[in-house]
């Protein structure tokens, strides 16, 4: 039987072998960067902080315009050079030694990565039959985790030595995985440019698309999660919770693993704009769910029953991550016009740095110091997010159709034409019947 986290051959495959190349390095390196920036450059806690909040700010503002010369030069060659740019970066932080060098390679490597998505996305747009896309994103979210899940691994290991020698091979390791990323994705046909711009056509189209701005807003208010998951639950765990302390690393490989295992699934009944915007709003209501549930952790309980709770809550949240991702990326690709797909996931990939430089100190504000009541608002905040997005996807829709009219019928792409022929009947491009079937960038 085959592995459901593999995507069906020809360009997704390739697309995805990209993503674990570069995915394994990066598991490293968030594991042991934190540490690396301390112990071996000697920059303090509040620089390191101040630094990536500056840099994920820059690198959210280039995504647009990078995504946007992806549609211009062509995505293949804009991937291969932010790929190339961001192996660089984190080679760079090998040699430096001070805060201003640190701050400089830092942006270069946020705004890198942020580019590099809006192109894979328009890429993968280029290559993949648009019914099958949001499939294919299951497979590479799949894929991204189990990468990020060896990675860390390894990241353990040069944790466990805690040497200079450890963390620079570390560094290293992902500085090669970019390289061999840019080396696969040469492997894959060449996606023509889109036209210039006609007469009266703004640069930056997506400025001015008032319900995309608005969808992507809240799309990262939902993206929280994020943090909620890597900072503010660890946190509450050992403020507020007599759970064992091991719960933190156990949660986080559970909902690693879960993601592997059942992302591709959960991604089969997203097939359209209607079906993407109830899995968001499903997506909402079991968030909703899980968030008295961990409040409940805080409870008089034995540590036993706070661990069982947590876990409870873990589950839930796990399965609205995975709604809400493959209803997003239908709604992101969907909701972009095809000749401007990259610079439109240049901006809604800005609602992940979003959520990661304002998250935590929401996050720590309203549930480690505030403490049950915050995670009733926190719960109350994506009901209304969730109430929202399905208000604001029709009026998106209506306002595609207004400006573009409908897409043509029986649109086909380079990968389309490359499938075998009982895969171009109009099914998605992933055989989603037989169970084989998802970002990333889940995840970046």
């Amino acid at each position: 039987m085959s592995l459901r986290i593999l995507p069906p051959a020809g360009a997704p495959r390739v697309l995805a072998a990209a993503q674990l190349s570069n995915s394994v390095g990066d598991g490293a390196f968030y594991v042991c960067s934190a540490l690396y920036f301390t112990r071996v450059i000697g920059l303090s806690p509040t620089q390191i902080g101040l630094g990536l909040t500056v840099a994920w700010a820059v690198g959210s503002v280039a995504g647009v315009p990078l995504g946007a010369l992806a549609d211009r030069r062509g995505p293949r060659g804009t991937a291969v050079l932010l790929a190339l740019a961001t192996g660089f970066a984190v080679a760079s932080f090998l040699f430096i030694r001070s805060f201003v060098p640190f701050l400089a390679v830092v942006c270069l490597y946020a705004t890198a990565q942020c580019g590099l998505a809006a192109a894979r996305q328009a890429l993968l747009a280029g290559l993949v039959d648009r019914s099958a896309r949001t499939g294919v994103l299951a497979h590479l979210q799949s894929t991204l985790n189990a990468g990020l899940a060896l990675g860390a691994a390894l990241g353990g290991l040069a944790l466990q030595y805690d040497t200079r020698e450890a963390y620079l091979a570390v560094f290293a390791l992902d500085a090669v995985g970019f390289l061999i990323c840019t080396a696969v994705l040469l492997r894959l046909p060449a996606v023509a440019p889109v036209p210039g711009r006609t007469g009266g056509e703004p640069r930056f189209a997506v400025l001015r698309d008032r319900p995309y701005a608005v969808l992507t807003f809240l799309n990262a208010v939902l993206l929280l999660r994020m943090p909620l998951l890597s900072l503010a639950l660890p946190l509450w765990i050992v403020a507020r919770t007599d759970a064992p302390r091991w719960l933190v690393s156990a949660l986080f490989v559970l909902n690693t693993l879960g993601v592997m295992a059942f992302q591709v699934r959960t991604a089969r009944r997203v097939t359209g704009l209607r079906t993407a915007a109830r899995a968001v709003w499903h997506s909402c209501l079991i968030m909703l769910a899980s968030c008295p549930v961990f409040a409940l952790s805080a409870a008089d309980m034995p540590p036993w029953g706070a661990g069982g709770v947590l876990v409870a809550g873990a589950v839930l949240l796990l399965v609205g991550e995975m709604l809400q991702s493959a209803g997003s990326w239908q709604i992101g690709f969907d909701l972009a016009p095809a000749h401007q797909v990259g610079q439109y996931q240049g901006f809604f990939g800005t609602g992940v740095p979003l959520a990661r430089t304002l998250g935590p100190l929401l996050l720590t504000s309203l549930l480690v110091t505030w403490g049950v009541p915050g995670w009733l608002l926190l719960g109350a905040l994506f009901l209304v997010t969730g109430l929202g997005m399905r208000a604001v996807v029709r009026w998106a829709e209506r306002d595609l159709a207004r400006r573009t009219g409908p897409p043509a019928e029986g649109a086909e792409t380079v990968w389309a034409e490359q499938k075998p022929e009982h895969l171009r009947s109009g099914r998605s491009g992933t055989d989603l019947s037989s169970g084989t079937h998802d970002s990333a960038p889940r995840r970046p």
